[in-house]
């Protein structure tokens, strides 16, 4: 039986249909994030399908050292809390150091733990002393049993509210490769997983200076994903993912959403009615 991870009136895992979150890698500016957000809101309300908003105000791990990193912690955060309270909808951002963690816990509901500081003891430690549901993406240069080590660091705390996120594996050079025994695999935790259809197609550094990525086979592998039983989508989401300040190679056009949610809805239905 996987957990029911609570957020507000969402329900994720245990059967429930899956849940959506998304949003634009990173935060360029308050304009742009509310746009994004009340695009994908709109689109979410219409199809009845639960939506998490998503955006970085720090990308810590950039390729270059030239390389757009957000609107930093104060200005962002101020930026999440706007669109929470103006659209109603639950938040989920990065941390990246215990620093911080207790100023975005005043306004985040899920505190994500990027894939690379997946296996940093003290900073799981700290998300999960804040009771907030923290969101842990499998490092890409884990195999999938791996997570059970993880995840027990966070229930130290006596914190279940955990959500595992699979972002590929990397395979060779500047690529990842979705394992959708991985799924399977995670589950068997007990723990709702989600699929990040976006980074799943990021190709890390291969542009030099910058990620490349695929991002005409994000709508194949969230179909797949769901289709393999998976709890939840995440996808970056850009009105210009080539004007993108961050991985717009592997987010997704916001006119291309809808089209893909109903696809993901369909097939979510069949799997969900099979089960029951």
């Amino acid at each position: 039986m996987i957990k029911t991870v609570k957020i507000d009136r969402i329900r994720i895992g245990n059967d429930n249909h899956f849940v959506f979150i998304a949003g634009p890698c990173v935060i360029e500016n308050k304009k742009i994030a509310i746009k994004i957000a009340s695009g994908i809101k709109k689109i979410s309300d219409r199809l009845r399908i639960p939506f998490i908003f998503k955006a970085s105000y720090d990308k810590a791990n950039r390729t270059s050292i030239q390389s757009f990193r957000g609107r930093g912690i104060r200005e962002g955060l101020n930026i999440l809390r706007e669109v929470k309270e103006k659209l109603g909808v639950p938040i989920l951002s990065d941390v990246h150091s215990l620093q911080e963690i207790d100023q975005a816990a005043k306004v985040l509901d899920i505190l994500q733990i990027p894939a690379f500081l997946c296996r940093q003891t003290d900073l799981l430690l700290g998300a999960a002393k804040t009771g907030k549901v923290v969101n842990i993406k499998k490092g890409q240069f884990l195999a999938p049993w791996d997570i059970e080590q993880v995840i027990k660091k966070v229930e130290s705390t006596g914190n279940r509210k955990i959500l595992l996120t699979e972002r590929g594996v990397s395979f060779g050079y500047n690529t990842l490769v979705s394992d959708f025994r991985s799924l399977a695999i995670m589950r068997k935790t007990g723990y709702p997983v989600v699929f990040d259809a976006s980074h799943s197609v990021q190709q890390p550094g291969g542009l030099g200076k910058a990620s490349g990525g695929q991002r005409e086979f994000i709508p194949l592998l969230a179909r797949a994903a769901i289709a393999a039983g998976c709890d939840g989508i995440f996808l970056e989401v850009h009105p210009n993912p080539d004007k993108a300040l961050s991985d717009g190679p592997n987010m997704l056009a916001l006119d291309q959403l809808e089209e893909l949610l109903e696809d993901l809805k369909a097939i979510d239905g069949i799997v969900k009615r099979k089960k029951e």
